[in-house]
């Protein structure tokens, strides 16, 4: 929790699951004047994810409230969901429409948790709002968890300083076995709860349908960018991702028999590009909006760091400068797979210095 030590008025976000809980748990051990809240974000709780897969579900509202309970803390459910709808899912579809791949969970926290819920916290007399992510701040820096297979630092890498000055990670410097662990010597009931997967707002984790609902189908080439040839047809370009490779129903083998990926997606021409591995090769990339939460000042010239370029993903040495409004980042080694629509996040070390939205990449 920082520096912070005199008691505060603490909105605790409660989403149903052990983290969530165990970080309203030790805030309100801690002294503070801690209220749960769990945000309903879906007008009709059916056609979200249900049972263990979920992550907004009406299960999870039920869980957060017994875990408020235990606790000892007021307990209250704030309807989100037409927020959630317009800058969330609806960011989401449009996203995939323009060609680019978005991260819905980068988005619902800078959008909902820490731009809806922190303002209402804020405009309420609360102090600041504590979440379960697995990430730390120090003195108002973001930096990763120590377990790095549960860090979460990449999906808060879009967070301003503002917003990071209100924010609370209680489970910093904790793994998430001890989590789980801590959970059940408190009394939660949600200790053995398994982890939420994929998309809360997709009920069946089929994204490409999901879409196809809402954009209709509309069949155009599959292209080989070797030979300029048409290898296949797909019915609607938004239903792929930079670097894929399968499910991508080629129709003639490449001459030299390797599989092809998704080099590109042009949706004007509704036109999706495949080649070679080595062609998805890039280490040039044009990122917009940055945002500098760090203690790191904007570059004049260029910054020397580390960059990661999807939630969970490899991280890669990079200079970085701005270029008017754009962020270049030039890779100390080649990336696979960098899709427009995903976040770069800047770090030394441990450390969150800033972040940008994908624009280009070569």
């Amino acid at each position: 929790m920082g520096n912070r030590v005199a008691p505060m008025r603490v909105l605790a976000a409660m989403s149903g699951g052990v983290d969530s809980a165990v970080a309203a748990a030790r805030i309100a051990e801690a002294g503070h004047e801690v209220t749960g809240v769990h945000l309903a974000l879906s007008a009709n709780p059916q056609s979200y994810r249900t049972g263990a897969r979920g992550c907004c579900t009406i299960e999870d509202s039920r869980d957060a409230r017994r875990a408020a309970d235990v606790i000892g803390i007021p307990f209250y459910i704030w309807d989100m969901a037409e927020r959630f709808h317009r800058d969330v899912v609806e960011d989401f579809v449009s996203e995939y429409a323009a060609g680019r791949t978005p991260n819905p969970c980068l988005r619902c926290n800078e959008k909902i948790k820490f731009a809806a819920v922190l303002d209402r916290a804020l405009a309420l007399g609360f102090d600041a709002v504590a979440t379960g992510h697995h990430a730390r701040i120090t003195d108002g820096v973001l930096y990763r968890s120590p377990d790095q297979g549960k860090d979460q630092s990449y999906v808060l890498g879009v967070l301003t300083r503002e917003q990071l000055s209100h924010a609370i990670f209680p489970l910093g410097d904790s793994t998430k076995a001890e989590v789980r662990a801590e959970a059940a010597r408190r009394g939660l009931t949600v200790a053995d709860k398994p982890d939420s997967h994929d998309i809360c707002f997709i009920a069946d984790g089929d994204t490409r349908a999901f879409l196809a609902d809402r954009l209709g189908g509309s069949e155009g080439p599959i292209v080989d960018a070797l030979t300029g040839q048409v290898v296949g047809t797909h019915p609607g370009a938004y239903g792929y991702t930079i670097g894929q490779r399968k499910g991508l129903n080629l129709t003639r083998p490449a001459s030299d028999g390797r599989p092809r990926y998704v080099l590109s997606i042009e949706p004007v021409s509704n036109t999706v590009t495949v080649g070679p591995r080595t062609s998805l090769q890039v280490t040039e990339i044009t990122a917009t909006r940055p945002i500098w939460n760090g203690p790191v000042a904007p570059p004049e010239a260029s910054l020397t760091c580390e960059v990661q370029l999807r939630a969970h993903g490899e991280v890669y040495p990079c200079q970085a400068r701005l270029a008017g409004p754009d962020l270049l980042i030039q890779l100390g080694a080649p990336a696979v797979g960098v899709a427009p629509g995903q976040a770069a996040v800047l770090y030394r070390d441990d450390m969150v210095i800033g972040s940008a939205t994908i624009a280009a990449a070569r």
